[in-house]
Formats: structure tokens, C-alpha cells, sequence
């Protein structure tokens, strides 16, 4: 079969460069590495200069038009010496200058030691995990450029407000599931390195995609600094969660209740199992775990009373009596796992979805000893969050079937939020070109806004049931 050619690409950036201009970079014939990275260079500083000067001559032109007519003209003013840091290494321009001295370039601005794209490469590196000092000696090893370390840590510390303003952006009204755990860091604290944890929010939104909703250090978990989070998701919007997944985390279901009382709270089935399994040993734990699935399996009719009962009375019951009493312990919140159909159980039955999360920050993480303050922590992890995030682009293939049990579950809860989100994107809808859609809904519009009664609830089989 004889392939067809394909055709030349259309994207101006691959267009040919004339022969002539190539001879003014470098010498025809064969190059080495170094050859091209010299030419490269060369054209690098051609360009920029080029640029530089057409801004210059855009801004005399603007100024001669808007001075009057009696008014001294402005005219160019030679250059100046500059060194500047690319993605390539340091390329010394000729920085043009006018005679009254209000030439304020935009490609390169005024104090400006770094172009575009070389801050970007500090970053991906310190997300990666790189302390700073790897970061110096890396751009030295491949890029021959010398920076300290004050520099790579004022590139860093830049991102800052845009870590602030991702904690505080705004929020969806409603979330179906949002799981919450914890991972350990260690912070210095008064001249001493503890072990703080810090907390993350792993939300499903109605469209079936995912979003991390803040960041939370605490030294230890109670009910009181459980109220400070929910409050300040209240506070950002989110008023409603309808399932709310953690691993048994101390204080939730008080504040839980008193911030969101109509929301339920769901165990970590996966974790509460791989907890009970520890009371065994390796032969006896795959027949254990055998048994202790026609618990969490069972139907809603038997969930309540003949699945635990029927595990007590078995000879597993009476071989660890401890693990049927951890179960009852627990019951509370395994209970409205049970009202749930099949496809929501498979959603909410662990919390192995942020445990990943987790799992790719700690590879960040794993280089550094201590951070000397919460910020830094808090920096950090969320430049590894923001490598995690990009690659969620789309739900999972089974949301579509859960989002439709969702609705039936929950009813108004859970469809009026997705209609005001339908009637808030008409009107954008309505302003685009029909011929290119946008996949970005209201809620991920929201994401990325950054560029972070105290009785318990009634846990019951009704707390779940049908919407009429």
C-alpha cells in the first residue's frame, strides 16, 4: 500500500527560513551542536533587538501625534547595555532609548533580568522537587548560566498571590462527593521540626470531573479546626456537599453536622477493611476479607441487620470477635453506604481517588527534610497539585450512569444546581461562534479563577431514600 504524503503543515512557526538569511547566522556546511546553539543565540539577539526597536518606533510615532506643536521633539537616544536570562542562557542586548527617557519597553521591561519563559523553567523544576540548590546547579550544568539561590527563591515566592488567590477563589454551589484526607509534612515551628498534616479536598463536581478545593495544615484534627474548613468553603460558595468521604478523621462528623447537616457521611470502606484484616494473619487474611465483602456487597434490604449478624454468628465471627465489634463501632457510617445503588457505591466505597493525589505529591515531597514555614509547604504542594490537575481533562466513563442515580437519590439537591449552572452558560453559549464549542462549563471556568446544633446527623437507610 502506498502511503500518501502528507500535507505541509499550515502553522506559521515551521514556515521556511530563506537561505540568505541563514548564511547571515551561521556558515554553510556541516555543524556541530555548539555551532547551532551559537547560531541560535545569534538570531535569539538579532530578534529581540528588532522587536525592541520597532516598540521604540511605535512609542515616538504615539508621542509625536499627542505633543504640542511647540513641544521639543522626542528622537532616539543610542543603546544601552543589557544581559538578560532566557530559556537559552544569558544574551547581552542593545537596549534602545529615546531622548526624554519615557520609552518603556514591553518585550523586555525596564529592570527586567529574565525573559519569558525562564522563570516558567524555574517552576516546572521547583514542582518537580528540585531544592534550590539543585536548581543552580542544573541551569549551570546545561545552560552555562549562574544564578544564586536568592534568585531561584524570589521566582518561587512569586507564585505566592497566586496561591492565595486559588485559596480563596470561588467555589461550585454544590459538589456530590468530596473526599477529605490528610498527609504528613514536616515544618519547622519555634526553632523546632514537627510533623504538621496537611489536608486536601478532592471534590466531584455534576459534570463528573474533579478539582481540589484548598489546602489546610493543622497540627492536630478536632472539631474545631474541621468548622474552620467548612466555614471558609461556605464562605466561598459551596453550599450544599451532598457525600462527604473521609478515613475516620476525629471531629468531622460534629462539624460536619453543624456546617452541613443535610450532608452524609461516608467511611472509607477500603480502609476500614485493610484495618480490620491487621487482627489476622497472611494465611488466614484472603478467606477473612472473603467474608468480610459479603458485608459491604450485601443488598439494602439485608445491609441493616443479616449480613453483620450472619458474619458474627460464622466461625469467623467467633474466631475475631474484635473485628465484628470494630464493624458495629463503625456502623454509623457505613450504614448509608448500603441505600446507595451500585454505580454511587462504586464512586464513594474508598477514598483511593485523593490517597493518589497523595501518592504523586509525596514523590515531590520525598527530597526535602523540613520546610522552614507553612507557606513553603503550602507552595510547594500546590505547584505538585498543579501537575497532578492538568492531566484531569475529562469524568470517568462510568459518571454518566452515577449522575443519573445521584439525581434520583438526592432529586431538587442535586438537579436545581445543574440547571442554574445550564442557565448561566446559555447567554455565554450564545456569544460564541457556533462552529467551535467550548468543552469548559461553569465549573471549570471557576476552577482556575487562581492562574486556595452540634449533634450528629441521623444515619439511617432513609437518610438516602428516593426523592418523590
Amino acid at each position: 500500500m502506498v502511503r500518501s504524503k502528507k500535507p505541509p503543515s499550515s502553522d506559521p512557526r515551521w514556515a521556511p527560513v530563506p537561505d540568505a538569511i541563514l548564511d547571515h547566522v551561521a556558515l554553510p556546511g556541516i555543524l556541530e551542536a555548539a555551532d547551532v546553539e551559537a547560531a541560535s543565540q545569534r538570531l535569539k539577539k538579532a530578534l529581540l533587538e528588532r522587536a525592541l526597536g520597532a516598540e521604540l518606533q511605535h512609542h515616538l510615532t504615539q508621542e509625536a501625534g499627542s505633543a504640542p506643536p511647540d513641544a521639543p521633539a522626542n528622537r532616539r537616544n543610542g543603546t544601552r547595555p543589557k544581559a538578560v536570562l532566557t530559556d537559552d542562557g544569558t544574551v547581552p542586548l542593545a537596549i534602545p532609548r529615546d531622548r526624554h527617557g519615557t520609552f518603556a519597553p514591553v518585550l523586555i521591561p525596564k529592570h527586567a533580568r529574565r525573559f519569558t519563559g525562564f522563570d516558567d523553567k524555574i517552576l516546572a523544576l521547583y514542582a518537580r522537587g528540585l531544592t534550590v540548590r539543585d536548581i543552580q546547579a542544573f541551569l549551570h550544568e546545561m545552560y552555562s548560566i549562574d544564578v544564586s539561590p536568592d534568585l531561584i527563591s524570589t521566582v518561587t515566592d512569586a507564585v505566592q498571590e497566586e496561591v492565595r488567590a486559588w485559596q480563596t477563589r470561588p467555589l461550585e454551589p454544590m459538589y456530590p462527593v468530596v473526599f477529605f484526607d490528610a498527609l504528613r509534612v514536616k515544618i519547622r515551628d519555634e526553632a523546632t521540626v514537627q510533623s504538621k498534616a496537611v489536608y486536601l479536598a478532592l471534590a466531584v463536581l455534576p459534570d463528573g470531573t474533579r478539582d481540589i478545593l484548598g489546602i489546610w495544615i493543622e497540627h492536630t484534627e478536632g472539631a474545631k479546626f474541621w468548622m474552620r474548613v467548612f466555614a471558609d468553603l461556605q464562605a466561598r460558595g459551596c453550599r450544599d456537599i451532598l457525600i462527604a468521604v473521609t478515613d475516620g478523621l476525629s471531629g468531622m462528623p460534629d462539624a460536619l453536622a453543624a456546617v452541613y447537616p443535610a450532608t452524609t457521611l461516608q467511611t472509607c470502606l477500603v480502609h476500614l477493611i485493610r484495618r480490620r484484616l491487621e487482627f489476622a494473619n497472611w494465611r488466614t487474611r484472603k478467606p477473612l476479607a472473603v467474608a468480610l465483602r459479603r458485608i459491604y456487597t450485601a443488598p439494602p434490604a439485608d445491609a441493616a441487620n443479616d449480613a453483620p449478624e450472619a458474619f458474627a454468628a460464622s466461625p469467623w465471627g467467633h474466631q475475631f470477635p474484635t473485628i465484628f465489634a470494630a464493624w458495629r463501632r463503625a456502623w454509623p457510617q457505613i450504614i448509608p453506604f448500603f441505600a446507595c445503588p451500585p454505580d454511587v457505591r462504586r464512586v464513594i466505597y474508598t477514598t483511593n481517588a485523593l490517597e493518589n493525589v497523595n501518592r504523586q505529591v509525596r514523590k515531590t515531597l520525598k527530597t526535602r527534610g523540613h520546610f522552614p514555614t507553612d507557606d513553603a509547604a503550602i507552595k510547594l504542594i500546590w505547584l505538585a497539585l498543579r501537575n497532578v490537575m492538568a492531566d484531569w481533562s475529562r469524568p470517568s466513563p462510568t459518571w454518566r450512569t452515577a449522575m443519573n442515580q445521584f439525581a434520583i437519590l438526592y432529586g431538587d439537591r442535586f438537579t436545581q444546581h445543574q440547571a442554574q449552572d445550564d442557565q448561566s452558560l446559555s447567554p455565554r453559549l450564545a456569544h460564541k461562534n457556533p462552529d467551535s464549542p467550548s468543552r469548559s462549563g461553569p465549573s471549570r471556568d471557576r476552577r482556575h479563577l487562581g492562574t486556595s446544633t452540634l449533634a450528629p446527623a441521623p444515619w439511617h437507610l432513609g437518610t438516602l431514600a428516593p426523592a418523590p
